[in-house]
Formats: C-alpha cells, structure tokens, sequence
C-alpha cells in the first residue's frame, strides 16, 4: 500500500479506498445521468445543459452524441425502444426507429426553473425533479410521468433534485435533495407509487462534499456520488461508510452499474465551476469494477 493510499484509508476511519480509471476523453460540459441500456448493450449519459445524450459501447473509442432538447436532464430506456427524457420544463419521448424527439407539453411556465436527475421505479414508471437554476431553497418539485402519459407531482418544496433509485422489490426508494446533504428512504406503494414515511438514511458529512446521484447494489449498499468531494462512496443500508472510489476530478455528478454483469460502475464527471487549466480529465467518464454487481435498470412502461 503506498503513502497516499494509507492517509486516504485513515482520513476515511479505515474503510476500503480504490481508484476509478478514466475510460473516455473529455467529452461533456456538465455529464450526469448514467444509465445501462441493456437492449442496446451500451452506457448512455447526459450532457446536461447542452441538451444532449451520449451513448457509448464500452471498449470503442467512438461516443455517439443525439442533442434532444435545450436540457437533456436524465434520461430512461423504453420499454419498447427509444428513450423518456427529462427535459427543461417537462418530458420527451425519442422514437425507436428514427431517434425524432416529441417534447410533451410542458409542466410549467417559469424559465428559471429547469429539470435535473431522474430514474424509473419497478413498474416503469418515470420520476424526475426540478431545481431553480440558481439553486433557491424550496423551489424544486419531483415529477412523476406514467405509461400512460399523465403526469403527478410527488414532492414539492424540494431544493435541487438529485439521484433517486428503488430497490429491488420496488417498496423502497431512496431520494437526495442535495443541499439537505443527505439520503432519505421512502415506503413506496408499488400499486399507486405514492411516498410515504419518510426518513434519513445517510447523512454526508460535509468534508466529503455533497450528495449527487445515486445507484443501488444488489445487496442493498448505496452508491452516492459526491459533487466537491472527488469520490463514490459506497453506504451500508443502515448508513454506514464502507467503501470510497476515488475518482480525481472534484464534481462527481453520478454513478450507475453496467455491462452484462452489472459489475461495472460508471461514474460521471463536471467541468462547470472547474477554472480553465485545472482538472484536466473533468468531464470525463470513469469507470471500476468494485466487486459487487448492481440491480438492473428498470425501464419507463410507456
């Protein structure tokens, strides 16, 4: 073990501490979203604030770019081919055969408000929140798309809307509204999809920086990207670190499980707030195997 990997263990209280490898060139702005399309056998992700979704088969060196909207904010496979986005100020729907982008009317009018991260429960239903841009307290709202097309809001009174994921009987989810630094758990009702019982699961000490996006493993650790902290951390189910990836650059947007074993975990990265000449691998994608396999993506029904 060399020196620096010896106070980082300390400095962490003696959990296990690796490192992430970068896997691509820099190639977003403000990456995020990650997500393995298993149909397509490939990593997709978001260019946030371009309004773009990339697509990568691991292993080539070729990133596939689609621009969708002015916000690509998170994004799902369909069911049946194609993707459900989140977009500026509500949902969008790619087409399987062709890739055309139908934007559903939007949820609001104000234009300082946009769409941030999102996943899909067990039975394919698509969530996603809002967040001002300039991060006002209060001002964000977790939206719910159904197969159907109708829409619900879930939550209100939410800051900036972060990682959310279920486990995988689809009675739990777990939910970060990121200046509250911390990682909620709600009892969801898998018929109805509503919230209840809402409690703190993991709080992120702040020397760690803060709660991002999230992922589940299939034996229930927390993955919890840290936006100013430069790392994964891996929870238990009842909050306790135990493992931290290192990933180099400071704005870790997210992580996801992927592959054909769901034992990689992709990990994305930001260049916004980065000062030009530093960080040079921000925007990056990373990428390690940490010995546990992740829960499949669920896909929006619709």
């Amino acid at each position: 073990m060399d020196p620096t990997r010896r106070e980082h263990v300390v400095e962490y209280g003696g959990v296990a501490v690796s490192r992430a490898e970068q896997v691509t060139d820099v190639c977003t702005d403000h990456g995020e979203g990650p997500v393995w399309d298993a149909a397509a056998e490939r990593l997709r992700w978001v260019d946030l604030l371009r309004g773009d979704v990339l697509s990568w088969v691991p292993g080539e060196s070729d990133i596939e770019r689609q621009r969708v909207s002015t916000v690509a904010a998170a994004i799902r496979p369909r069911v049946g081919g194609g993707l459900v986005v989140g977009v500026e100020r509500g949902f969008a729907l790619t087409d399987p055969e062709t890739g055309a982008v139908t934007e559903l009317p939007p949820l609001w009018d104000d234009p300082t408000v946009r769409m941030n991260d999102g996943g899909c429960d067990r039975q394919g239903r698509f969530h996603c929140g809002s967040m001002a841009y300039d991060e006002a307290p209060g001002r964000g709202t977790l939206y719910r798309l159904d197969p159907d097309g109708s829409t619900h809001v879930v939550l209100t009174g939410v800051t900036v809307s972060n990682g959310i994921a279920w486990n995988a009987e689809g009675d739990t989810v777990y939910y970060v509204d990121s200046p509250t630094g911390c990682v909620d758990a709600f009892d969801v009702d898998p018929e109805t999809g509503r919230f209840s019982a809402r409690r703190t699961v993991v709080r992120v000490e702040e020397r760690y920086g803060v709660p991002d996006g999230l992922a589940l493993d299939s034996d229930g650790g927390l993955w919890v990207a840290l936006w100013g902290g430069g790392a994964v951390h891996r929870y238990t189910p009842r909050g306790r670190l135990d493992e931290v990836i290192e990933v180099g650059p400071t704005r870790v947007t997210a992580c996801a499980f992927g592959g054909p074993d769901l034992a990689d975990l992709y990990v994305t990265t930001s260049r916004q707030g980065v000062a030009d000449g530093e960080q040079p691998s921000a925007g990056a994608l990373f990428h390690c195997r940490p010995g546990v396999v992740g829960l499949p993506t669920a896909s929006f029904a619709g």
